[in-house]
């Protein structure tokens, strides 16, 4: 089977009709978040007698919702154009072994992923001076369920999974305003404060316990084309933020060159395309504030007699 080529007759057959569902990609999500964050998907009581039961059902049932959207996607992994050749195909994997292949990988770092988000808890309660438990953050934050999600998405892309995990992040863009690709990488003790409107792009790459606000940006400057005008995939094209930085609300940061150094502190608004040293503090000039009165408008004192 042929995974691309330019002609329509080598488009794998049923690829049109079986795209992965969307909609079983998405219970498959809100089953994984709820197995690391309990109760913030689906609310109840567990009995911790019937935990190991309560689990082993729940890995069956995201299982069953996840493998057959994971196999409709597979046919997908193709590769980019420039890494073909006159009449090369890209043969298929066994379909069925692949999938069930990649969901034992998956499954198996659920472990790791469930640490990354206990510290990803603990940053967001000892980084927010309004947190007061533990719970709060779990149940409510959205910065929280963003990163929750966009780690499980990220295991998937690094398993070379085409779609799902673009399909899981769209959904939790559409929950929280939080615009992750599934192939920024991101590390631990990661906290996003308000969270709404923040963007991270695809070769973003972010260091332990960084803090970022609303509306921050993370994106590329421009990126390269190839000899048919299409965007170049798979290069640096978004920043590298090392450890323990702190960006600011509605800051912008751009390019896969920028290095924004450890400790360093970005500021509310910057617009920033160059790379900042160590423990840097970087602010912008705060625009002149002018106040006047409203031309042939009363005073507020005088409407009122």
């Amino acid at each position: 089977m042929s995974l691309y080529t330019d002609s329509e007759e080598d488009i794998p057959q049923n690829v049109l009709s079986e795209y992965p569902d969307p909609e079983e990609i998405e219970s498959a999500l809100r089953m994984l978040i709820d197995l690391l964050l309990p109760g913030r998907m689906k609310p109840g009581t567990i009995d911790l007698e019937d935990f190991n039961v309560f689990l082993l059902r729940r890995l069956s049932h995201t299982w069953c919702h996840l493998r057959p959207q994971i196999e409709r996607s597979l046919p997908f992994r193709w590769h980019g154009r420039a890494a073909k050749t006159e009449g090369e195909k890209v043969s298929c994997e066994d379909i069925l072994v692949e999938s069930n292949r990649v969901l034992e990988v998956f499954f198996s770092r659920l472990p790791v992923i469930r640490e990354l988000v206990i510290q990803d808890i603990e940053a967001a309660y000892n980084g927010d001076p309004a947190a007061l438990t533990y719970a709060e953050v779990q149940l409510a934050y959205p910065g929280l369920l963003a990163i929750t999600a966009h780690r499980l998405a990220h295991e998937l892309y690094l398993l070379n999974v085409p779609v799902v995990p673009r399909v899981m992040s769209e959904w939790t863009h559409s929950q929280t305003g939080v615009d992750i690709h599934p192939g920024a990488k991101v590390g631990p003790s990661f906290f996003i404060d308000h969270a709404t409107g923040v963007v991270i792009g695809e070769t973003t790459e972010i260091g332990e316990r960084v803090k970022i606000y609303q509306g921050v940006t993370l994106g590329a400057k421009s990126f390269s084309l190839d000899e048919h005008g299409l965007p170049v995939k798979h290069v640096k094209r978004h920043p590298t933020v090392e450890n323990d930085v702190i960006i600011y609300a509605n800051s912008t940061i751009l390019g896969g060159d920028t290095r924004i150094g450890c400790g360093s502190i970005i500021g509310a608004n910057v617009f920033l395309n160059e790379s900042v040293p160590p423990n840097s503090i970087v602010t912008t000039t705060h625009p002149e504030l002018r106040i006047q009165p409203q031309k042939g408008k009363k005073g507020c004192n005088e409407n009122e007699k």
